[in-house]
């Protein structure tokens, strides 16, 4: 049996960490679709939609059974429209879990033909998230360890640093 499964997040930017559990993932899953979602909420994106995409692209090439893509809408509706019947999340940090748990919840809620699974990342990735990396290359530190180098090509790009 044939199981497929999407990544939904902002990837504003893709960070290492992301990437790692993208890698992880597809060691379980047939495919893995990394789906970038165009509403950001209340937070305001360093990079339009179609830059992550491309970002995300660049970042997690050559790696067997991705895809990436853009949507709109609830993640649930995507996950079913693309026959994705497993929505994976990254929990960092027990600060995390409540989110995330009230997140797959509601999941649950909205439709029963989508399962929510959670992965932990390496301790070298714990501590990593997109707004630290914008935080930190922002105030003109180096985050060659936290993002692959075109995206720290791109992070340098858009904060005139290049």
């Amino acid at each position: 049996m044939s199981v497929a499964a999407m990544y939904p997040g902002t990837f504003d930017p893709i960070t290492l960490g992301h990437e790692d559990l993208v890698k992880r993932s597809v060691r379980v899953f047939d495919r893995v679709v990394i789906a970038i979602a165009a509403d950001t909420g209340s937070k305001a994106p360093m990079f339009d939609l179609d830059e992550r995409v491309e970002l995300a692209r660049s970042a997690l090439a050559g790696i067997d059974g991705v895809e990436v893509t853009s949507y709109e809408g609830l993640t649930v509706d995507f996950a079913r429209e693309n026959d994705l019947s497993v929505i994976i999340r990254g929990l960092r940090a027990v600060s995390d879990f409540e989110y995330e748990f009230q997140l797959a919840t509601m999941n649950r809620h909205l439709t029963d033909e989508v399962e929510t699974v959670f992965l932990t990342p390496p301790e070298s990735y714990t501590f990593i998230s997109s707004s630290l990396v914008r935080e930190i290359a922002s105030l003109g530190g180096d985050v060659s360890e936290f993002v692959s180098p075109k995206v720290k090509e791109a992070l340098l790009e858009r904060l005139g640093r290049r």
